[in-house]
């Protein structure tokens, strides 16, 4: 099974007669790459295979009206998600990931959880947004089932991104509260498909639509260019960057050590210290500091019973033989 690529660290000297760029838009083996003076120019990798994301800093080589990708340069991070047949990468170089989710229809916590830990296995800052605040019954039994991550330090915000009911003001501030968290980073916004992840670029970046038109024509994708992740600037300055990418239904982590998934997972990484053995799987062992805390009776536990069984399915899903 093939990792996710990443380009060893660069060279002191860029190849000669490159320019640098960032990857914007692509699909399959066309990518969009936006110029240092703002330009954007088609190019295709060398060779058959495509490694280059969205977010990535390169240097291409100008050929007539398009160009060619000679280097990658070194990532910060690469935000990717891999099941047993292939590997899934979103972006690279990023601030943070805005996991966007629904109160209706019900939202996965085994979803969210992933992508949770796909974050925190990268070292990147995730928020996690809760849209459709304006229906008060389902938006709050979905608040209350967060819960557990708001005690566990992630920001959940609230969002009614095309309410059916308009709260005024109270729209207005939520949404003002968002592009504060998103003021100056760049931003992967990562979700189910319905979640409202296209409704929420269109919101923030008013001509996305232009622009995804625009690199539909150039990449000569048509519709597929919807299926691809983009790149939109917020700003005229190009400061603030949003990330759209493709819904998703599933998401594998087997590129996550089963024995070191407890690390990307807060509320277990807390009490994993406390464990008597360095090797602890944290599912049987006696003396385990997670189970103790599971099984504490003397006051409210801080891992609850849903998120301990998400742990121990994913722990046995990842343990699985790979052929």
């Amino acid at each position: 099974m093939s990792k996710a690529p990443r380009p060893t660290r660069a060279s002191a000297l860029p190849p000669a007669g490159t320019q640098a760029g960032l990857v914007v838009a692509g699909f399959g083996r066309h990518v969009l790459v936006e110029t240092e003076s703002g330009q954007r120019v088609i190019c295709h990798p060398r060779g058959k295979k495509s490694h280059v994301v969205v977010g990535d800093r390169i240097r291409w080589l100008p050929s007539q009206d398009e160009g060619t990708i000679e280097k990658i340069e070194a990532r910060g991070n690469l935000f990717y998600r891999q099941d047993e047949m292939r590997t899934k990468s979103f972006a690279a170089n990023l601030d943070q990931v805005l996991i966007l989710i629904a109160a209706e229809p019900e939202f996965s916590e085994s979803q969210l959880t992933r992508a949770l830990i796909a974050a925190e296995a990268e070292r990147i800052q995730p928020i996690i947004a809760l849209n459709k605040s304006d229906l008060a019954e389902p938006f709050g039994r979905a608040w209350i089932k967060l819960a557990p991550y708001r005690a566990m330090g992630y920001r959940v915000v609230p969002l009614a991104i095309k309410p059916k009911l308009s709260n005024g003001p109270a729209d207005e501030v939520q949404t003002a509260e968002l592009m504060a968290l998103l003021q100056g980073k760049k931003t992967l916004v990562l979700g189910p498909s319905g979640a409202g992840k296209s409704s929420l670029t269109n919101l923030l970046v008013p001509h996305a639509r232009i622009l995804t038109a625009e690199i539909s024509q150039a990449l000569n994708s048509g519709k597929h260019t919807t299926t691809s992740t983009t790149l939109y600037w917020v700003d005229a300055a190009r400061t603030t960057a949003l990330i759209d990418s493709p819904g998703f239904q599933e998401f594998g982590l087997h590129h996550i050590d089963p024995m070191q998934l407890a690390n990307f997972m807060p509320d277990f990484k807390a009490h994993a210290q406390d464990c008597k053995f360095y090797n602890c799987t944290h599912l049987h062992e006696p003396g385990c500091g997670v189970i103790s805390e599971v099984k504490s009776a003397s006051s409210a536990s801080t891992i609850s019973a849903n998120r301990y069984r998400l742990y121990s399915e994913l722990f046995a899903e990842l343990s699985q033989p790979r052929y």
